[in-house]
Order: structure tokens, then C-alpha cells, then sequence
């Protein structure tokens, strides 16, 4: 496809330029735009962009809800990977609109930027404004329908493409209202159309919590148990963030027991925030603008930090507990341990940043401050225990930062040299553009042998590492940067981190690979090293997976063979479907290879099939839910085994574990 797109361009600029005249520029009209650059619309046209089109129309439902007229969605996935999303709201208008000439419903449904969201008077706050709109979703869906139960009677259009099929007809009455708004994406714009449940569940548990009293249900048609009963969820809750934290947190040892809670408003900005401390060495913050979750940050993070900071340093020092601290304390000890989840409700929102998810309004960083302040004053004069506990626990971050700030300094002196700084296992690439070439982090020094043999040495580097790294969820931060494996890929990476703001911010300037591979053995302790790297980049490179930089390599898992076929075999389903079309259906009628390890491949095959940019597959890991991701990883990598247990028995079918 690439070389298609630059073949094309090839062409043009061999037109003559004389050419180029009005008749040369192209007005798209409508929802053309969107199919022509869908990815400019909803980021991408792989997973992630396709599960953006449900959440774009359950939006719509949530702003019912925010506004107090809508109190149930359900969200149903069809047999067919179809979408159904449902609500109780007062259904889309229907009645003839003026300036468009045609129902309201067929405006929302097919003109960009089109909804009451966009007035103040239907829609207070809106999370869909953040968004593309439903029309989008119209113009990205091979067939969409929209039913509206509204005064008494039922409507419905149906559109292809986002052109409308009909006229919008009534076709009864009832005594319901809401819409249901069911659609199919467009296979011939999607990479995949196949929803993953997980995916969907973790989005609507996480805006059941963010909208108390709502009812989020999610019923998967595909699945069904040995009853015969679809597989089905729901979701509610009714104290809210409270509710999220200790969700988040079910995983970790606590603190304290009470979750600090909040809900207010301050310069006419609604705010809730939930706030408990826990045993373990990171800093958990989730931030949330109209059920939008900044991944970036923004001035409401500003505020809560800044809030969280003055007030636990003035009760602290008031109290004398530091009177024998020979350290300086700085923010970061202050949040080291906390579990946090800030949601505010902003009218217009204008947010800055690369992916557009960091809050740029001013007057809510105040809000969130005063609001921070005033909830954490009054719990800690009510509750001295747990202020003293709290305290205590920021004393000991402060004692380990100092510990650790010379380990991260010799990681840093070390990354910022050239040449003989490099770790030595490091074979790099010639390439000298960060954008164009690539580092594969390679389990074991066999591994690694056969990955340096078969890659391209222009723009291909590999570091070897030793065995397993070391768990980072359950490490002090100092032992974290006195791990060799850890400082090696620091170094061989060219980042530094820590600023005078924040010593845990990470410094991508130098970063010297724009694609981090990691590439592990296709075997249980292989996705056991793969976790705990990505459990290292999440807890400390988590800039690197927000800029898409983070993959996962896919070795195959068989390579089967009879007669003159071969075929290389990354699933369970296609080995069994090589030798049900040349063996007959009969496992020894072919000769089957099994690649327990990357070692039992020569550099010919793992190039060809594993590191090939023309024919591999590479994973891109990104954070869908920043706060599921944590809670994840806080399972799979902490001391409660239960719960992994529990996660590992529910998810073996599957061959990899996706964040």
C-alpha cells in the first residue's frame, strides 16, 4: 500500500506543472472527507479505530445521561460484528430542520459537527464535542440504522455509507422512548471488524464509574455459556470514582482504608476526585475531561498535584514529622503510593497537546486545586491515623529518591555519551534518523546471536538481554536503575529522565529508535519476560507507548511442511487448517516444526518471518485505558495471587495478554 501511495506520487510530479489549476483541486463534500482519511477522523483504521466508532455513538447516550434524561445503555455486538447501542434518553429529534432541509435526524446522522451538543442550552457539558460525531460513524459503516422512539411513536432510517437509503419513516407507536443506533463497519475501510469484548467491557466499566447512577450493560451475541446464554455484563455503580479507585487498587495493599472522595463544584466547574494510598512505589493518576480520559495531562492535573502537594507539606510540617527529614521533599514523594482519579465537567473544553487529550483551560486548574485542598484538609484533621501513616509514607519516598537519584545519575552520565557509552551487547544500525530505524530487545544471548545474523544491519539494531529483567512492580525505585539490564536499555535508547518539575518525567529528545521490538520466545516464559517489559515500560517509559513508539514481535509458532508445501503457522487455527487442505485432516500425514524459542530458527527465518518489514506483523501496544492498564499489570506482577490466577484462567485461550 505504501508503494502504491508513493508510486502515485511519483506520477504526479512528473505532470507538467502547468497542469496545476483550478481544475486540479478536489472539494470533498460531506462524508466523502471522512472516507477518503478516515484515520484524520477516528486516529486509525485498525483496532483501535474501530472500537472509537462504539464508544462515538455510546457518547451520544452519555450526554442524555449528563444532562438527567437518560439512565440505561446497552451496548450489544452482534453475530455479525454489527454494533447495537440502546438508551432510554429522549431519542434524536426527528422534526423538520429549517436551514437543512430535511428531519433532524438525517442532519445528525449525515452533516460533520451536527447535534445539540454544540448548543449550551441542550447540553451543559458534552464528551462527544471531544469526539468525531456519530455521522462519522455513519460515514465509516458499510450499513447503519437509526430507530428513535420519540412522543409516542417510532422512526427509522437506514443509510449505506452515510447516504440515506430512504426518507426517514414512521413505522408505530410506543410508550418507550430512546434511540438505538445500529451499525456495521465498512470491511472495505477496516484492516479488522471483529470487536474484542475485553476492549469494549473495559470502556464501559470505566464510564459506569465516571457517571454514577447510569447502567452501562454489554452483551456479546458470539459467546455464549453452556446454558446457551450470551455472554453479558453490567455495569453501575453508585458511588462513582470511590468505586474506581478501589477497583483500580483491588490488586494492592493498602494504606489506609478510607478513600478520600470528593464531589463539588468550584468557579462553576464540577469536580470529583477519589484519592487512597497504597504500598506501592508509583504514581497512579487518572485524569478525565467529560468522560474523555487525558492521557496528557493538563491544567486540572496542575491543579490537583499542586493542591495535593501544599496541603499534605503544610499539615506535615505543622506537625512537626519533619522536623528530622535531612532530605528536601519535592512533589514527587508526595504521589509515590497514590491511586488517584480526577473527573471534571468542563462546557468548553479546549485541549492542546499531540493526540489533543491534555486540558488547556486555565480557570480549572484553581478548581481542582481548592477542591483538593479543602477534601484533604478535612480528612486529615479526622482522621490523625491516617495523616500520620500517609506522612510516613512520604518520608520513606523521600529517603528513596535520594537513594536512588545517584543510581539514575550514572544511567544518565552513561546515556548521554556517544559511541563507547553504548552497552556493549548493543549491535546498532548505520541509519543516523531516530524516525527510520528500529531496536529489537531480544530475550537471551542465543536469540540474539541469530537476530544480529538475520537483521538489516542499515536500519535494524538488537540488544541481547540476560534472562528476566527485574520485576519493577515490586522494586524500590533505586533497584530499578541499579538493574544492568534496565540501564542498558536506557542507554542503548538515549533517554534521560527526571526534570527539576518531576523527576520521573521522561526525556524522549535523544531518543535514538522511533520502533522499541520486543521479541521473546513464542512459550510461556517468553510472554512472561514480554509482560515484565512491558510492565518496566509502562511503570517508566510510559511516553514511549503514548507516542506509539512500543511493539511486540510475532514469531510463528509451527512451520509445517508436506511434500513441496510449506507454510509458517502464528495460530492454532492455521496449523489445523494446513492439515486438514494437505494431510487430510490426519496430524501425521505432515511434518510439523514447533518453535519453542527464536533460537530454534536460522537468521533466514526469523527475518523472513519475524522481522521482514514487508512480511512481518508487528503488535503496536497501546493504553486504551491507562487505569485498566494499571490495575493489569498491578495483578499480573504483585504478591496476590488469587486475583492473577483468576485473570490467567479466564484469558488462556489467548496466545498473548493485550493491554
Amino acid at each position: 500500500m505504501n508503494q502504491e501511495f508513493i508510486d502515485e506520487n511519483s506520477r504526479n510530479r512528473a505532470q507538467n506543472s502547468n497542469d496545476y489549476s483550478a481544475n486540479s483541486i478536489t472539494v470533498l463534500e460531506g462524508l466523502e472527507a471522512v472516507r477518503k482519511r478516515p484515520a484524520m477522523y477516528i486516529g486509525d483504521i485498525g483496532m483501535k479505530g474501530l472500537h472509537h466508532l462504539v464508544y462515538e455513538v455510546v457518547d451520544n447516550s452519555i450526554d442524555e445521561a449528563m444532562a438527567g434524561y437518560c439512565d440505561t445503555i446497552d451496548v450489544i455486538i452482534r453475530n455479525d460484528n454489527s454494533i447495537s447501542v440502546r438508551d432510554n434518553g429522549r431519542g434524536i429529534p426527528v422534526d423538520h430542520h429549517e436551514k437543512e432541509g430535511k428531519s433532524a435526524l438525517e442532519v445528525v446522522m449525515t452533516v460533520l459537527h451536527a447535534g445539540g451538543k454544540f448548543d449550551k442550552d441542550s447540553y451543559k457539558v458534552s464528551g462527544g464535542l471531544h469526539g468525531v460525531g456519530v455521522s462519522c460513524v455513519n460515514a465509516l459503516s458499510s450499513y447503519l440504522k437509526a430507530e428513535v422512539h420519540r412522543k409516542g411513536k417510532i422512526y427509522f432510517q437506514e443509510y449505506s455509507t452515510g447516504i440515506p437509503k430512504s426518507d426517514i419513516q414512521q413505522v408505530g407507536t410506543t410508550d418507550l422512548t430512546g434511540t438505538i443506533v445500529t451499525f456495521k463497519a465498512d470491511e472495505s475501510i477496516f484492516t479488522q471488524v471483529e470487536y474484542k469484548y475485553s476492549i469494549l467491557a473495559s470502556r464501559m466499566r470505566e464510564l459506569a464509574f465516571l457517571n454514577r447512577g447510569i447502567t452501562i450493560t454489554l452483551t456479546d451475541e458470539r459467546e455464549q455459556d453452556e446454558e446457551g446464554n450470551n455472554k453479558f455484563e453490567k455495569f453501575h455503580s453508585e458511588r462513582g470514582l470511590e468505586e474506581f479507585v478501589e477497583f483500580i487498587d483491588e490488586t494492592r495493599e493498602k494504606l489506609t482504608e478510607k478513600v478520600i472522595h470528593i464531589t463539588t463544584e468550584k468557579n462553576d466547574v464540577p469536580v470529583e476526585l477519589a484519592i487512597q494510598y497504597n504500598t506501592s512505589f508509583s504514581e497512579n493518576v487518572y485524569s478525565y475531561v467529560n468522560n474523555i480520559n487525558t492521557i496528557e495531562g493538563g491544567t486540572h492535573l496542575t491543579g490537583f498535584r499542586r493542591g495535593l502537594t501544599r496541603t499534605l507539606k503544610t499539615f506535615a510540617e505543622k506537625s512537626g514529622m519533619l522536623s528530622k527529614l535531612k532530605f528536601d521533599i519535592n512533589g514527587d514523594d508526595f504521589r509515590e503510593g497514590l491511586t488517584a482519579v480526577i473527573s471534571v465537567k468542563v462546557q468548553e473544553p479546549q485541549f492542546e497537546g499531540q493526540t489533543k487529550t491534555k486540558l488547556g483551560n486555565s480557570d480549572v486548574s484553581l478548581a481542582v486545586d481548592q477542591a483538593v485542598s479543602t477534601a484533604l484538609n478535612y480528612y486529615l484533621e479526622e482522621n490523625p491515623r491516617d495523616a500520620k501513616i500517609i506522612v510516613d509514607k512520604v518520608i520513606l519516598a523521600a529517603t528513596a529518591r535520594h537513594a536512588a537519584r545517584k543510581a539514575r545519575e550514572l544511567v544518565q552520565r552513561k546515556t548521554v555519551m556517544t559511541g563507547g557509552g553504548l552497552p556493549g551487547k548493543l549491535s546498532d544500525c548505520s541509519d543516523k534518523d531516530p524516525a527510520s530505524y528500529e531496536v529489537f530487545l531480544v530475550e537471551g544471548d542465543s536469540a540474539g546471536g541469530t537476530a544480529k545474523q538475520g537483521r538489516n544491519r542499515r536500519f535494524q539494531a538488537i540488544l541481547p538481554l540476560r534472562g528476566k529483567i527485574l520485576n519493577v512492580e515490586k522494586a524500590l525505585q533505586h533497584r530499578v536503575f541499579e538493574s544492568e539490564e534496565i540501564k542498558n536499555i536506557f542507554t542503548a535508547l538515549g533517554v534521560t529522565i527526571g526534570t527539576e518539575e518531576d523527576s520521573k518525567a521522561l526525556n524522549l529528545a535523544k531518543l535514538r529508535y522511533h520502533k522499541v521490538v520486543i521479541m521473546t520466545d513464542a512459550d510461556v516464559d517468553g510472554r512472561h519476560i514480554n509482560t515484565l517489559i512491558m510492565t518496566f515500560f509502562f511503570r517508566f517509559m510510559r511516553e514511549l507507548i503514548v507516542e506509539g513508539y512500543l511493539y511486540i514481535a510475532t514469531p510463528p509458532l509451527y512451520l509445517l511442511k508436506k511434500g513441496k508445501n510449506e507454510r509458517y503457522c502464528w495460530s492454532e487455527q492455521q496449523r489445523m487448517d494446513f492439515i486438514r487442505e494437505f494431510g487430510g485432516g490426519k496430524e501425521d500425514a505432515v511434518h510439523i516444526q514447533r518453535y519453542k524459542g527464536l533460537g530454534e530458527m536460522n537468521a533466514e527465518q526469523l527475518w523472513d518471518t519475524t522481522m521482514n518489514p514487508e512480511e512481518r506483523t508487528l503488535r503496536q501496544i497501546t493504553i486504551e485505558s491507562a487505569a485498566e492498564a494499571d490495575r493489569v499489570f498491578s495483578m499480573l506482577m504483585g504478591d496476590d495471587v488469587p486475583p492473577r490466577r483468576e485473570f490467567i484462567e479466564e484469558n488462556a485461550t489467548y496466545a498473548n495478554i493485550d493491554v
